[in-house]
């Protein structure tokens, strides 16, 4: 990976926390977080801040400036890319280690007592900026906004804004009208006795409203704010992206959604704030600029009812999900039986692999586009967990090293994510135990049978309990939700090491991936991720009539076998492969057929042998 020299940026950036025509006072400490002003996790060119000043590409990360260090904390996904990426002048701060201070803290025990600190209110959540600030006053020291990005003034070459062509979304693929959905939301508001909702999310906005864009790569989603009062719904966003077919689904029916500019947000809830009385729903997700918006004694600031709207899928969108994930796995097919000839010969590499599953998944009905940048990776590389192949680092794909991909794909009737490692060649005995015990895992959570709206967290031990036997463990989380032809990484549940404090719990209609993962930094990477659904589960007592659940995996792609110590997996776990592997054979291997592709079915077929 290529470092990005920073010590003139740095030099420049800490001149401008003193100038006081950009700053109303002078900074100490300047907070660079990695989110735009919808706190998306994933952002347009336009909105990658601190990448800019850090040279660290994650998706995860914040940066702190102060007059002499520069610091950046992110997650175990991305402990080796930062220090790869980043220059000498930057102390990575490992999010999740014991030792590892939080930035607060860090702040607190670095500046001198009095200190002012400042970060651009549109970028950090609202809850957030709370919690930091209380941190810092304890210690004498005050956070304040920072309204002109001090960012955005260094950056001669800042991309602009997109703002592309928004789209409607057919009921065939949603299952629900927008009219139905705002009789939902509405319902949500009168629980609250809240008169109003303002909406940030932009995967929220464009579930709600039907509507899809693309204005940040690899998320159908386009750059907007909402409104939902008791009688009218408003749709703050730049007109001309909105097509005809999209105005006309804004207005038919009973809609009738009312369309302002896109920075009218505040004058909107200014005028609404004097004309009627009553609480205002404002996401705890939302920044800082946009709760403020809303005196603190007329708002209600919770997880917004859109995010969990949107994580229960109804039936037409499980029926979508499914299918798309069984065109989906006739691709990987495909590319893992080409892939395996190729490989013999090592004429492939990591980047023109990634080409060619997408070039796969281009022929399939319904496509629109990748779901992430694919993670494509050999031997030190798929170490790299949120790796992505450049021609700096791009290397061969041979017999020899594991090959790990992770990818997925944006269909008009669901999203997909799914990794398999493979090794073309003879994998060692470590590398099988690694690969196993990471299967375990994966089994482990398939299998297990919860009881209703438990935290997704408590599931999370299931996937690490058969590496910590050995030692073994692994530095992200275990699941997380899925959208709907939306953002690959969808919350508000998920199953991880650390609680989610908005999880409202795992529920029947819900999409969440498991993928364990073993990672042994120079050398390889192993993770195994499918997407589950979650059932009813058929139990024999119904403690206190609570219900139980399960999961149904719903990707469908051949779990290498070569990469199994059979010796590892006791009789329940062979069956369960045995019997997914039949299900791959079964629904992909009649597509494939179908496609006309036998080399892919052949593969499938060996790929899927029973063992034991």
């Amino acid at each position: 990976m290529t470092r990005k020299h920073t010590t003139r940026l740095l030099n420049e950036l800490r001149q401008l926390m003193k100038n006081t025509q950009y700053v109303s006072q002078p900074l100490h400490a300047y907070i660079i977080p990695s989110g735009d002003a919808h706190q998306s996790e994933y952002i347009a060119a336009c909105d990658q801040r601190r990448a800019f000043i850090s040279g660290f590409t994650g998706s995860a990360g914040t940066a702190v400036v102060t007059e002499k260090e520069a610091a950046l904390w992110t997650d175990g996904r991305y402990f080796l890319q930062a220090s790869e990426e980043m220059d000498e002048n930057w102390t990575l701060m490992k999010q999740g280690l014991p030792e590892t201070p939080s930035e607060g803290k860090w702040l607190n025990k670095t500046l001198e007592e009095g200190s002012v600190v400042g970060v651009d209110p549109h970028l950090l959540e609202g809850e957030t900026w709370r919690d930091l600030a209380r941190e810092l006053q304890g210690e004498g020291h005050s956070l304040v906004p920072v309204t002109k990005n001090l960012l955005d003034a260094l950056w001669s070459d800042r991309p602009p804004r997109p703002a592309n062509p928004v789209v409607p979304l057919q009921i065939q693929y949603t299952g629900m009208s927008l009219n139905d959905k705002l009789a939902q939301l509405r319902q949500s508001l009168q629980e609250e006795n809240a008169v109003m909702i303002i909406l940030t999310a932009l995967d929220e906005i464009a579930y709600l409203y039907n509507l899809r864009g693309s204005d940040i790569e690899y998320n159908p989603v386009f750059f907007s704010y909402a409104a939902v009062t008791e009688n009218e719904a408003y749709l703050f966003i730049n007109e001309s992206q909105l097509t005809a077919g999209a105005r006309e689904s804004l207005q038919a029916g009973e809609n009738n959604v009312i369309v302002k500019p896109y920075d009218d947000l505040e004058k909107f809830i200014s005028e609404q704030l004097d004309m009627v009385r009553g609480k205002v729903w404002v996401s705890n997700h939302a920044s800082y600029a946009v709760t403020q918006m809303v005196p603190k004694e007329r708002r209600v600031c919770k997880v917004s009812p859109v995010a969990v709207m949107k994580a229960i899928k109804n039936p037409v969108e499980i029926k979508g999900m499914e299918a798309c994930h069984v065109r989906d796995a006739a691709a990987l097919c495909r590319y893992f039986a080409w892939l395996e000839k190729e490989a013999a010969r090592g004429s492939q590499t990591e980047i023109s692999g990634a080409d060619q599953l997408q070039k796969f998944r281009e022929e399939l009905d319904d496509f629109v586009g990748l779901s992430f940048c694919t993670i494509s990776s050999v031997g030190p590389n798929a170490a790299v967990i949120h790796y992505k192949p450049s021609p700096a680092t791009d290397r061969r794909i041979t017999t020899e090293d594991i090959y790990l991909c992770d990818s997925g794909a944006q269909y008009k009737d669901g999203t997909t994510d799914v990794t398999r490692t493979l090794h073309f060649g003879t994998p060692s005995k470590f590398e099988q135990e690694c690969f196993t015990r990471v299967l375990k895992g994966v089994i482990k959570v398939a299998t297990c049978i919860f009881p209703t709206k438990i935290k997704g967290n408590c599931l999370d031990t299931l996937a690490r309990i058969c590496l910590w036997d050995v030692g073994l463990d692994y530095g992200h989380g275990t699941g997380h939700g899925i959208g709907m032809y939306l953002n690959v990484h969808e919350g508000p549940m998920g199953v991880s090491w650390r609680p989610l404090p908005d999880d409202p719990g795992l529920q029947e209609g819900m999409f969440l991936s498991d993928e364990p993962g073993y990672y042994e930094d120079g050398k390889f990477g192993i993770r195994i991720e499918n997407i589950v659904r979650i059932v009813k589960a058929e139990t024999t007592h119904n403690f206190r009539d609570r219900g139980f659940l399960t999961f149904k995996t719903v990707t469908l792609v051949p779990i290498q076998t070569k990469l199994i110590d059979p010796s590892l997996l006791n009789e329940k776990e062979i069956n369960w492969l045995n019997s997914y592997h039949a299900e791959c054979r079964e629904k992909v291997g009649e597509l494939l057929l179908t496609q006309g592709h036998k080399n892919a079915y052949d593969w499938l077929v060996r790929e899927t042998e029973p063992i034991g």
